[in-house]
């Protein structure tokens, strides 16, 4: 990549867009107006876009000089998530650092510079006179936080478009780019438990009194994975099995246990490892994220509290798993203690391989790349993803991050080489997708 190229990357990483707590309005704004900038220098309009007081959507536009060209919708975010312990890192979260290779920097790879290389390649075939399809940018800057704004403006959309690219996923491997088919939806809980009015001394009350942190280890419980590593019948309602060619395509991919193995990961089963692929991208899954209460001292925790996910797969319905788990977490609750449970639903979604958008993107990303482009299913959420599908427009969900990234973890890092081999990419996808025709 051009050093220009790579000096506005490293500028736009600069600005610390956190939308998970901790950040601030003004930088998630800096970072919303830096993008549309980019977007307004190659000629194309772009406005900021607030809905319901929302982060700012960065809402653009750039026309192809043909008639009856299609229309693709490119998606990226710039909100970025909290750097966690800052003594973990070897080099400033919001400091740039070309090390070995890598870019490090909080937003990397999760989602400024895997989706740099798209808006890139859109501004400049624009530029240029180059550009095969009209294209309509949606960067949002709430993706870390739930999407809502996005969302909301999906929904009220009318124009719609004939297929959406989103740069926010992952190889196979450094070998074996990838088409996501299918994601897992999400339903994100918080959980607060209130046992007593206060914090009561551990020697005068302990073993007469309710225990916050006991109460929600009470809740929690029935709804971790079973022996054989399962959840309970009723979180996996509606979980629709992999195809039998979904199947036969996952014996070319690499074991489940090599992915497990490059993050050095303990499986949960001994099994974990050959059924990874269907475990992560066909099932449903409960964890435990966070959990806090109680102090380093001789007391009974008056108040206690978690978060927690329940990762949906392809074909549950959000809403009603996110009720399902309501009433679960309720059922354990003794009699005096307060719950307050609050929770936020993303649907899955899936994508059949035979549709000509996946079609097209496949043989383009491996014209493009020069490698074997795989179709996988992904056991995260992009929850923008689900309502593109439920406005009927086909997504090509791709992206050249690797499990070496470290996203939302310390010394989150994205591969120097892999920014060129997604502009090449996405040129050669942004131009093949003109055979779609117009919808």
């Amino acid at each position: 990549m051009e050093p220009g190229r790579l000096e506005e990357l490293y500028e736009w990483l600069r600005i610390p867009s956190i939308s998970t707590g901790g950040g601030e309005a003004k930088d998630l704004l800096r970072a919303a107006e830096f993008a549309a900038g980019i977007i307004r220098r190659a000629g194309g309009e772009a406005e900021l876009v607030t809905v319901d007081a929302g982060n700012p959507l960065v809402i653009g536009e750039l026309r192809a000089g043909s008639e009856g060209a299609p229309t693709v919708i490119i998606y990226g975010h710039y909100d970025v998530q909290d750097p966690g312990p800052l003594d973990a890192w070897q080099s400033p979260p919001f400091e740039p650092t070309l090390r070995d290779g890598r870019i490090y920097a909080r937003g990397a790879a999760d989602d400024k510079g895997n989706f740099y290389p798209l808006l890139l390649a859109a501004c400049e075939l624009f530029a240029s006179g180059e550009l095969a399809v009209n294209v309509r940018i949606v960067i949002e800057g709430e993706e870390e936080a739930g999407g809502e704004s996005v969302a909301a403006w999906v929904k009220a959309d009318e124009r719609g478009a004939d297929c959406a690219i989103v740069f926010d996923s992952a190889m196979e491997d450094a070998q074996t780019p990838a088409i996501t088919i299918g994601l897992r939806g999400c339903v994100s809980t918080s959980i607060i438990v209130t046992a007593q009015p206060r914090d009561l001394h551990s020697g005068l009350y302990g073993g007469s009194v309710q225990n916050a942190l006991h109460v929600l280890q009470q809740i929690l419980t029935p709804l971790l994975p079973g022996a054989d590593g399962n959840l309970r019948d009723e979180l996996r309602a509606g979980a629709e099995p992999p195809s039998a060619a979904e199947l036969e395509s996952w014996q070319r991919l690499r074991p489940g246990q090599a992915l497990l193995d490059e993050v050095a990961a303990i499986p949960l089963t001994p099994d974990c490892g050959e059924d990874f692929r269907r475990r992560n991208g066909a099932e449903p899954s409960f964890e435990v994220n966070w959990i806090e209460g109680g102090a380093a001292r001789t007391v009974v925790p008056a108040q206690a509290r978690a978060f927690v996910t329940l990762r949906l797969a392809p074909g549950q319905d959000a809403q009603a798993m996110a009720e399902t788990l309501g009433q679960l977490l309720s059922s354990e609750v003794p009699a005096g203690v307060e719950v307050e449970i609050d929770s936020h639903a993303a649907p899955p979604s899936l994508f059949a391989p035979e549709l000509p958008a996946i079609q097209i993107a496949r043989a383009a990303i491996t014209r493009a790349s020069g490698m074997e482009t795989a179709l996988i299913r992904s056991g995260g959420s992009i929850p923008v993803v689900a309502d593109f599908a439920a406005a009927g427009i086909p997504v090509v969900v791709t992206g050249f991050g690797l499990a070496a990234d470290e996203i939302h973890a310390p010394n989150e890092s994205f591969a120097l080489d892999h920014l060129d081999l997604g502009e090449r990419c996405a040129r050669e996808l942004l131009t093949a997708l003109a055979a779609l025709g117009r919808g």
